[in-house]
């Protein structure tokens, strides 16, 4: 297997060896884990704290003055505090992030991990992927450096980077990772042939007992295999992530937009943030505002 790079702060790129739609029979549970209690039955963050801690370690980095006006103002519909505490994410887990694209998760849970977790953001190595496709990972990946070697260090100080292969994905030492989350990315991985080695890389990564938490576009019904709409079924996501060794163990609608009719000219990106349309249909997207997204909790089982 190809070694990882891990990009740690202010350092050059190091190498390093990484073992890098509804289903009703689910469970309707919608609650976080218990607050005294991470993912694996740990202490909630290592101290013993009280929910009421976490809470307000979560506030206050929401109301970090490092966060970029823009992603501010989506707090609205990516509901980060509640999406959070869903995930049962506390402030000493390792959690890996996959694909953080412009860093709007990273502005939050590189900060709260400083003190006593590990936030890792696991991007694409663009020396894997086609030459003629090769701008967008590059300029991703250098981006999120720039961030993390830029002011506040108290906020992206002890963040990492690490690179996978898409074909092949390994996100670091298996069984190294508290959680792994990822946000509106599954249907890339659809649409590439790459979301079943994604999935199993999840799986590797984790604990025995550690959370896979997902954020997609819902799709309202299945869709064929050569959809482009950005949209994904539940059910869909729930068999990838049952293929590779997940349980599901809850789902939350902190997420849902029942105004969004899923059937736009240019898919999930006619609506914001990207607003892929014509001027004058402004108003009518804006009223819609964001994509209907499902928020799943997957948990790979103690002896897994």
């Amino acid at each position: 297997m190809k070694p990882l790079l891990l990009v740690p702060l202010l350092s050059a790129l190091l190498v390093a060896c990484g073992t890098d739609a509804t289903d009703a029979s689910a469970p309707a549970q919608t609650e976080p884990p218990a607050a005294d209690t991470a993912p694996g039955g740990r202490p909630a963050d290592g101290q013993g704290a009280p929910a009421a801690d976490v809470d307000a370690a979560l506030d206050r980095v929401i109301a970090g003055d490092w966060r970029t006006p823009e992603f501010v103002a989506r707090d609205p519909w990516r509901n980060p505090k509640e999406t959070l505490a869903f995930f049962g994410i506390r402030p000493d887990m390792t959690v890996v992030e996959i694909t953080p694209g412009g860093g709007w998760y990273m502005e939050l849970l590189a900060p709260y991990l400083h003190e006593r977790g590990t936030y890792v953001g696991a991007v694409v190595d663009p020396d894997t992927v086609a030459e003629d496709r090769r701008d967008y990972p590059t300029r991703a990946r250098d981006e999120l450096l720039a961030r993390q070697g830029g002011e506040p260090q108290a906020v992206f100080g002890r963040s990492t980077l690490v690179q996978y292969d898409p074909a092949a994905p390994s996100f670091g030492r298996d069984g190294s990772a508290d959680a792994v989350l990822t946000f509106r990315n599954v249907h890339n991985w659809i649409m590439s042939g790459n979301a079943p080695a994604m999935f199993e890389g999840f799986h590797a990564v984790l604990k025995p007992g550690g959370v896979l938490g997902v954020v997609e576009h819902r799709a309202a019904t299945e869709l064929p295999a050569d959809d482009r709409s950005g949209y994904v079924a539940e059910a869909t996501v729930i068999a990838l992530a049952e293929a590779a060794g997940f349980e599901l163990d809850a789902r939350s609608e902190v997420n849902a937009n029942p105004r969004d009719t899923k059937d736009h000219p240019n898919g999930v990106w006619t609506l914001p943030p990207s607003n892929r349309h014509d001027d004058a249909d402004a108003d009518t997207y804006r009223e819609i505002g964001e994509s209907d997204r499902m928020t799943l909790r997957f948990v790979k089982p103690a002896a897994g």
